[in-house]
């Protein structure tokens, strides 16, 4: 047996740090071929697609799954890590350590004078320490574009809250949302389609705004609503099969009518 297997198999290391040491090796001369190939660019993909088993995993609530998929999210996160401390910039205890002094600074409550705060004055307390140290330039930086943008509408009205530029209930968000589709009728009376899309545009961040404030994951819900689309044309698409014939000979309200029998 190599020295270096001998190493990972010990108990010497903790498994935080067999981790760490397995992937050096995989870079080494002496590694792999395909390890020593990548790159941060290259790595990304499989930076994203781990991060959406990740919430997989949570969604269906499959707890041994989520153990999995963790540890297959750490390891990229050790991978760009080596990465890193392969060209001097930084190594896995810098990026541990940042986070960890993050954590204090933004808990006074907990780690200076003892508060007791409701979730959502943490999470205010959180965007104003954020902008006030500096670390941010404005209330809204930090948020990046490659974020999906129902998911980017909750917390950019999320990051403005946290500084009291928010609605004070979910009814003044239905209010605003009642503005924004009337005016989205308007624009399609117009034909101005320029304006339609801003407009459209208001009423997906009004309808991001509204699930913030009932404590709704906007991304989640219209997830679980694609779902349950799928899942009844999957049905009404089993139905037209069984009848022998095509969607196109039937009317519109035949194919409504088996898609409300569907859903019942």
């Amino acid at each position: 047996m190599s020295e270096q297997k001998k190493e990972i198999l010990g108990k010497n290391l903790s498994p935080f740090r067999r981790l760490v040491r397995i992937m050096a090796i995989l870079r080494s001369e002496e590694g792999c071929a395909w390890d020593r190939k990548q790159t941060h660019q290259s790595l990304l993909p499989y930076l994203i697609e781990e991060t959406y088993e990740v919430q997989e995993t949570i969604e269906a609530e499959d707890w041994p799954g989520l153990k999995e998929e963790l540890g297959d999210l750490m390891c990229q996160i050790v991978f760009h890590s080596q990465l890193a401390a392969e060209r001097n910039v930084f190594d896995i205890d810098d990026a541990v350590n940042l986070i960890a002094d993050k954590l204090v600074a933004r808990h006074p409550h907990v780690f200076g004078e003892k508060k007791d705060l409701s979730p959502d004055q943490v999470r205010d307390q959180w965007e104003q320490i954020k902008v006030e140290s500096g670390e941010k330039k404005s209330v809204l930086s930090g948020l990046p574009r490659s974020m999906p943008s129902l998911t980017m509408a909750y917390r950019m009205g999320e990051k403005a809250a946290g500084i009291g530029f928010d609605w004070n209930n979910a009814s003044q968000v239905v209010a605003k949302l009642d503005e924004e589709l009337a005016e989205v009728k308007a624009e399609i009376e117009s034909g101005d389609r320029e304006a339609l899309t801003d407009e459209i545009g208001d009423l997906l961040f009004a309808v991001a705004s509204l699930a913030r404030k009932c404590e709704i994951n906007p991304e989640l819900a219209l997830k679980k609503a694609l779902d349950k689309f799928k899942n009844r044309f999957d049905l009404l698409e089993e139905q037209i099969k069984s009848s022998s014939k095509k969607f196109s000979d039937y009317t519109l309200d035949e194919l409504e009518n088996i898609w409300q029998q569907i859903k019942l």
